[in-house]
Parts: C-alpha cells; structure tokens; sequence
C-alpha cells in the first residue's frame, strides 16, 4: 500500500454533519479499505427514536448501511458487530429478527454487551461496526 491508501478519511454524510460539528465526532473513519463506523441509534430523520425495539434498530441498521454507503462499502462488507443494549435479555429476539434481515448469511463477528444508558433515555440500542471495503464481494 501506498501512502495514499493510507490516507485517513473522515465520513459524514450530509444528514450526520450536525453530529460532526456540535459533538466533534464522524460517523465513521476510512483508513485504506478499513472502515470503523461510530456507533448507529435507532433515531429517525427528526432525531426522534423509533417507538419500540424493533423500529430503533431498523433505524440503526439503516442509518448504518447509509453510513457505509457514504465510505463506499455496504453491509456485505461488515467484518464486525458491536451492539449495545439497554435490555439485553428482553429485547434480543426483536432485535435478532431485524440484524437476520440485514445480515441473512455471511455473518458478521458480533458482540452484544448489556449496558444502563445511551444517549437518549428513550434509546434501546446502539450500533457499531468495522468493515473492509470490498470484502463483500469475494
């Protein structure tokens, strides 16, 4: 690789920018053809989170996939899975059911850890991700 390749690039995507500039954060970073995406919640284009489990994690993956999309990737490219959950326990067959939809085979390394808050208090998961631009494709 190229010292080029190695470039460090940060992506926001227009909608996310708000995020970038008031919390000094990106939603995800492109180093080469690794891709570390911030973490996704279930909120909808009015910052207003989905009304049950199964709302907010569409959202997530969505924003997520929008994410990759913006890095040149996809979910096909997504080596990794770390999620985070408010109830881990109550909430993980809804949950599953939308991750399956999202990742049908292939599947990503995941890791789900149980935690007091998010963000929001009426936030139930969270979404991050690693992926390796153009793995999806092999």
């Amino acid at each position: 690789m190229n010292a080029q390749n190695l470039k460090r690039q940060s992506i926001n995507p227009p909608p996310t920018q708000v995020f970038y500039d008031n919390f000094h954060f990106s939603q995800a970073t492109r180093v080469g053809d690794m891709i570390w995406v911030s973490g996704q919640v279930g909120i909808d284009a009015a910052m207003t989170p989905g009304k049950d489990m199964e709302e907010q994690a569409q959202l997530a993956f969505q924003a997520l996939k929008s994410v990759l999309e913006a890095a040149g990737a996809s979910l096909a490219d997504v080596v990794e899975l770390m999620t985070f959950h408010t109830d881990l326990r109550g909430d993980m067959p809804a949950f599953t059911q939308v991750k399956d939809h999202y990742f049908p085979d292939r599947y990503p390394s995941w890791t789900a850890v149980g935690i007091s808050q998010l963000a929001l208090p009426e936030l139930r998961v969270e979404i991050r991700a690693i992926a390796v631009a153009g793995c999806g494709d092999a």
